[in-house]
C-alpha cells in the first residue's frame, strides 16, 4: 500500500503537472471513474478523491478506465495508432472477450497488438482487455453485486474461467488509499459447487456458496461493518480453509479448528455458538436450539439467526431442521443441506458415502 506521505507527494506532482513523474504513478479519480497520468491537463480532483497506483494495470484492475484527455495508455511522446484504435475499441465494449477474428475486422494483426502493448505498458493487449474486464467485475463485487452475476456479465461462462482470471490477473491487490483495512476474497471449488471465502491475514470472515440467496447483501453488510475493501487475493486462512474443506468432503475431517471473525448481534452469536455444539452427524430442531440458549419462545428468531450465518459448514446451520424432521430452508439450497446431513451421518457411522448432489 502506498504510504500517505507518498500519496501527498504524488498529489502535489499531479497538481503541478510534473513530467518527471511520468511512468512513476497513475491516479484514479473516484468521482469520474477515470485514471490519468501525472501531467493530465484536466481540472485537478480533491486529494480525498484520488487513488494512486504504480502501474496502469493496477488502475485498470481497480475498475478505472483510461482518461480520454491525457491518454495514460499512450506513450507521452508518441501515440501509436494501433494502441489508440484498440483502447477505443475496448472502451466501446469493455466486457468483450477478444478473439482473432476481432483483430481481423480492425485490420490489425494479433501479434502486432501484443507487441505494441507489451513494449509500451509491460502487458499484452489481451492482458489489458482482460484486466479492464476484471476491473469491472470487481467493481460489481465491491459494490455488492452477486459474484455469479459478475462472472457472467464479464464474459466468463464457466466458473473455472472466472476463477482462473480471479486469481491470475489480480495478483497483488491494488492500493486503496482511502481504506486501510483490506479483506481478501478467494474462489474455492468444492464437491457441492464453488464457494467464496473472505478473510484478512488472521481470521476467516465469510464462507458461502457463490449462488447462495442474498450473497450480495452479505458482502455489502460485511464491507459496511468492517469498513474494509474486499479485493481478490490469498491469505493463510483462505489457503487453510480450502485444504480443510477438501478433507471434510473426503470424509477425513469432522470439525474445523479455524480462527473466525464472527460479526453479529449478541443473540445471533449466542445461536451460532449453540450451532457449533451440535455433534457431527447429528441434527437439532429450531425449538431445541431455542431451549438450549434459554429462549424457548424465540424459535422464529433462532431461525432468522440461523439464516444469517455467514460461515457455511464451519458454523453448521445445515444441522438444524424442523421439529417434525423436515429440512426447512437453507440459503445454499435444500439439496445441499440434504447432502451435508447424509454425508456427516454416514461418515459418523463409519460408512463410506457415495452421495451425489
Amino acid at each position: 500500500m502506498i504510504s500517505v506521505e507518498l500519496q501527498r507527494e504524488y498529489y502535489q506532482a499531479l497538481v503541478e503537472k510534473r513530467s518527471e513523474y511520468e511512468g512513476v504513478f497513475y491516479v484514479g479519480v473516484k468521482t469520474t471513474g477515470v485514471f490519468c497520468r501525472p501531467t493530465c491537463p484536466a481540472r485537478k480532483p480533491k486529494f480525498e478523491n484520488c487513488e494512486f497506483y504504480g502501474t496502469a494495470q493496477q488502475a485498470l484492475l481497480a475498475s478505472f478506465r483510461p482518461c480520454k484527455r491525457c491518454k495514460p495508455l499512450s506513450h507521452p511522446n508518441s501515440i501509436s495508432d494501433v494502441v489508440k484504435m484498440l483502447v477505443e475499441a475496448v472502451e466501446e465494449n469493455p466486457e468483450k472477450r477478444w478473439k482473432d477474428k476481432d483483430f481481423q475486422e480492425l485490420s490489425i494483426d494479433a501479434s502486432t497488438a501484443r507487441r505494441h502493448f507489451k513494449r509500451r505498458f509491460g502487458m499484452t493487449f489481451v492482458e489489458y482487455a482482460r484486466a479492464r474486464r476484471m476491473g469491472i467485475a470487481m467493481k460489481h463485487i465491491r459494490s455488492g453485486s452477486m459474484v455469479m452475476d459478475a462472472q457472467l456479465s464479464t464474459g466468463y461462462e464457466s466458473s473455472s474461467g472466472f476463477r482462473d482470471a480471479f486469481s491470475r490477473i489480480m495478483g497483488t491487490a491494488p492500493a486503496l488509499s482511502h481504506q486501510q483495512h483490506i479483506l481478501k476474497a478467494a474462489w474455492i471449488d468444492t464437491k457441492l459447487g464453488p464457494m467464496i471465502g473472505i478473510s484478512d491475514e488472521e481470521a476467516l470472515y465469510l464462507l458461502e456458496f457463490v449462488d447462495r440467496r442474498g450473497l450480495e447483501k452479505e458482502v455489502e453488510r460485511l464491507r459496511e461493518k468492517t469498513k474494509a475493501a474486499i479485493v481478490p487475493g490469498s491469505t493463510e486462512p483462505l489457503r487453510s480453509i480450502e485444504k480443510k474443506l477438501n478433507a471434510y468432503f473426503d470424509g477425513a475431517l469432522s470439525s474445523f479448528q479455524t480462527i473466525l471473525k464472527i460479526i453479529g448481534t449478541p443473540f445471533q452469536q449466542k445461536v451460532w455458538r449453540e450451532l457449533q455444539r451440535i455433534p457431527y452427524g447429528q441434527t437439532r430442531s429450531y425449538t431445541e436450539i431455542a431451549e438450549n440458549i434459554s429462549s424457548p419462545a424465540a424459535v422464529r428468531a433462532v431461525a432468522r439467526a440461523n439464516g444469517c450465518n455467514q460461515l457455511a459448514i464451519i458454523i453448521p446451520c445445515h444441522r438444524v431442521i424442523r421439529a417434525n424432521g423436515d429440512l426447512a430452508g437453507y440459503a445454499g439450497g435444500l439439496n445441499r443441506k440434504k447432502w451435508l446431513i447424509e454425508h456427516e451421518s454416514m461418515m459418523n457411522e463409519g460408512i463410506t458415502p457415495d452421495l451425489k448432489l
